[in-house]
């Protein structure tokens, strides 16, 4: 009886731990969906640009040729208003268009988007409270760990890439004055064309709650045999998602490497030291099923993308890997660096520091104001494979 009653103390306390941002629309889930919230539900696409109640679908056939307000106007033209008029946009070359302005408190909560052409020449940026520099910044496809311009299906719960190619984010992003989201075309030639929706929640915005960064980097090739995913950040916050993509340039088994957390002054020697690449995106023993590279995908991590040398143009394996801490976030209170090494095997059973093609995205959430983020790199660099 005793042990019955703990337990139900236990639960009781557990259920008085839910923050508020759990019950007042926020973040819902399978366990407190039910509570009713009076949180206003919203959605921006092109057939709403503002995501004002009462305004979807009211691109007009009277728009045709404008751009950007009735682009699916011939396809209508026997229906007319409110029957899939604008369902997308085209954002010419060198071009930033502004996907979503809203004022208010509240928070993102799904992205869907399906952009087309080279997905690295079109870089997502996410603004916070009118800040000057972006919070996220980043090629699309890297943004959704499609970092090698190639389809790779995708299931786990921060981010999913369904067929043929749809985006789904599903990271929470608070924001307590403004929220703004845009997308920049940086093609020298070629215009895209973007489907997209950003469902949202208008609410209160509990103070604990930070603000969702995202960051995009890359060595091409690895100098040193460390890469660096992501360092400077100054301020507290939590660390809850790496994706990286892996070019190898070298034959054998190229994930020997630890990833290091530096926290809160750490200099030469880290808090959190992993055991292997393989090791920190929750695989084992080179990833190896009789003889070949095995992709999986689960909740919290996966290798979801190999990419095979096919004998002529594709010449080099590739890979992809994404490791969610969302059950197991990495707290810091002052500060984060966190580092890779590149290594592999050698002849003689010895270590093998490469120079691999390594890219990266890290997701952390962190108190305002941030540090402003490396320049991203030029179309030119961004672009090769």
């Amino acid at each position: 009886m005793k042990r019955l009653l703990l337990s139900f103390v236990a639960i009781i306390i557990a259920g008085l731990a839910y923050s508020q941002s759990e019950f007042n629309g926020l973040n819902m889930n399978m366990g407190n969906i039910y509570r009713m919230s009076d949180a206003e539900t919203r959605s921006i696409s092109p057939e709403n640009f503002t995501g004002e109640k009462g305004k979807g679908g009211m691109a007009s056939l009277e728009d045709k040729g404008t751009r950007n307000k009735a682009n699916a106007a011939d396809v209508a033209r026997d229906l007319g208003q409110g029957w899939k008029v604008n369902p997308f946009i085209i954002i010419k070359p060198g071009e930033t268009f502004t996907l979503a302005e809203i004022d208010g408190s509240g928070a993102i909560q799904h992205i869907w988007m399906t952009p087309t052409g080279n997905w690295k020449f079109s870089i997502i940026r996410m603004y916070w409270d009118d800040e000057p520099e972006p919070s996220v910044e980043c090629p699309v496809g890297d943004f959704f760990a499609m970092g090698w311009n190639e389809y790779a299906l995708l299931s786990s719960q921060a981010i999913c890439v369904n067929p043929g190619s749809a985006f789904n984010c599903y990271w929470p992003m608070p924001f307590r004055k403004k929220c703004k989201i845009t997308m920049e075309n940086i093609n020298d030639q070629d215009e895209m064309r973007l489907y997209y929706q950003i469902d949202y929640t208008l609410t209160d915005v509990p103070n604990d709650a930070a603000y969702f960064h995202a960051q995009y980097r890359r060595s091409n090739p690895n100098t040193g045999s460390v890469h660096t995913l992501v360092d400077g950040i100054k301020g507290k916050g939590q660390y809850v998602g790496t994706y990286i993509g892996w070019g190898v340039n070298n034959n054998g088994w190229w994930g020997e490497g630890e990833i290091k957390f530096f926290m809160d002054g750490d200099s030469e020697f880290p808090t959190i030291c992993g055991t292997g690449t393989e090791d920190y995106f929750c695989g084992s023993y080179n990833f190896d099923r009789d003889g070949q590279y095995k992709e999986f995908c689960t909740p919290y991590a996966g290798l979801h993308q190999v990419i095979r040398p096919n004998g002529s143009y594709k010449a080099q394996q590739r890979f992809g890997l994404y490791r969610w801490h969302i059950l197991d976030p990495i707290r810091f209170k002052k500060g984060l660096k966190v580092t890779i090494q590149d290594l592999g095997w050698r002849h003689g059973h010895r270590y093998l520091p490469q120079q691999s093609d390594i890219i990266s995205v890290s997701y952390w959430y962190q108190s305002e104001p941030h540090t402003n983020f490396p320049k991203l790199p030029s179309w030119q660099e961004i672009e090769v494979n």
